[in-house]
């Protein structure tokens, strides 16, 4: 089973136990994936495989993140506390991300292979490729902050 067609059995589930808050928030997760499927030019009954899936939970776990931030900056806690209900569910569909080592330990076999490439070019760039490659190895299982910080501190 795919995790398109588990997030529509969940769905299910919290229609019928009338949670309501989790009810909204995989009706929304699902809309995303239709949404998904158009883009690529899909029919919008087809199902998404599971790391569309992963993709698009991600975009929508990183909207939720975005706008508790920005809810708290604007004083409206109420608002805050319903976006961090939805993330809370989202984040249960997401597998756990790379540690902070797993990353640095990527980045400086990175640096190793890139080595003379990276001494060649100027700052930003070459901290740009870097991040570029590691981010690429980790296949989307890092936060893009938590590895600029990593290559920040081991080319800095």
């Amino acid at each position: 089973m795919t995790l398109h067609e588990q997030i529509k059995i969940n769905m299910k589930e919290a229609m019928k136990a009338r949670e309501q808050v989790r009810l909204d928030t995989l009706r929304g997760v699902l809309s995303a994936f239709t949404n998904e499927l158009v883009a690529k030019r899909r029919k919008p009954d087809e199902i998404l495989a599971d790391e569309d899936v992963l993709m698009v939970i991600k975009r929508l776990v990183k909207q939720r993140k975005d706008s508790i931030e920005q809810f708290q900056t604007g004083g409206r806690a109420d608002l805050a506390d319903e976006e961090k209900a939805q993330l809370a569910i989202l984040e249960k569909y997401v597998p756990a991300g790379a540690s902070r080592e797993e990353v640095e330990k990527i980045a400086k076999a990175k640096i190793a292979e890139l080595g003379a490439d990276l001494a060649t070019q100027a700052g930003k760039s070459k901290t740009g490729q870097l991040v570029g490659a590691v981010m690429k190895e980790l296949k989307g299982r890092a936060d893009g902050n938590l590895v600029k910080e990593v290559v920040d501190s081991l080319l800095g």
